[in-house]
């Protein structure tokens, strides 16, 4: 298999947890494009989706599947989404896309986390992947210094501005032992609206593609 076509396998299983009648939320990413490509396929079953980015808005409406506010929404049963790394407790460093901050609220929302991805993104520690940072403009040189007292080389996203208008940092050469204990301390930087560690709402189901299909590890 090539490795579009094991983040196809992974996307399709995930339609093993969407329930009938129910509103699906849905990440941003390459994988999860694959996975709105065959949440079309069931879509009369379902009530419809919220969205985590302005891209997977535009997909899931382009398929007649609709999107709904998430203000609108009392809960949501499962929330499907990717991971540019995952570990063996299904922590995760998301936000190669500048996503990060919505996928983060409506993971927070969801009953159930679903991260689909191939099986190049397993790791088994996080940090090889630059984790981003969503910063608000006037506070990015700051962010910038107290991410180096943290252990981290930031550098600027240039040209990119998130759909909340913000910026993003990645900062590299991270080894990140504790995920947890490090995305607290990088939230509660003044001007950080969130890093892209899930790691205080890990995944509760990992479907990774791979040679011999998509696997499930919970």
């Amino acid at each position: 298999m090539t490795q579009d076509e094991m983040k196809k396998a992974a996307a399709i299983k995930a339609l093993d947890y969407v329930e009938a009648d129910t509103i699906v939320g849905v990440g941003t990413g390459s994988t999860v494009n694959h996975f709105i490509d065959a949440l079309a396929t069931i879509k009369d079953k379902i009530v419809g989706a919220v969205s985590s980015s302005e891209a997977s808005t535009q997909r899931l409406k382009s398929y007649g599947i609709e999107v709904f506010d998430l203000n609108n929404v009392d809960g949501i049963d499962v929330y499907v989404d990717g991971a540019d790394e995952v570990n063996a407790h299904m922590h995760m460093i998301k936000g190669g896309g500048a996503a990060l901050t919505r996928e983060k609220i409506v993971a927070a929302v969801a009953k159930t986390f679903v991260c689909i991805a191939d099986d190049t993104k397993q790791v088994p520690v996080l940090g090889r992947f630059p984790l981003p940072v969503e910063v608000i403009p006037m506070a990015r040189s700051y962010v910038a210094r107290e991410l180096v007292k943290l252990g981290g080389d930031p550098s600027y996203r240039t040209g990119v501005v998130t759909d909340n208008g913000n910026v993003i940092l990645d900062v590299h050469n991270l080894e990140i032992i504790d995920p947890i204990a490090l995305e607290n301390s990088i939230n509660a930087i003044v001007g950080v609206v969130t890093n892209g560690l899930f790691a205080n709402r890990a995944a509760n189901v990992l479907i990774i593609g791979s040679n011999e299909g998509a696997k499930i590890i919970k």
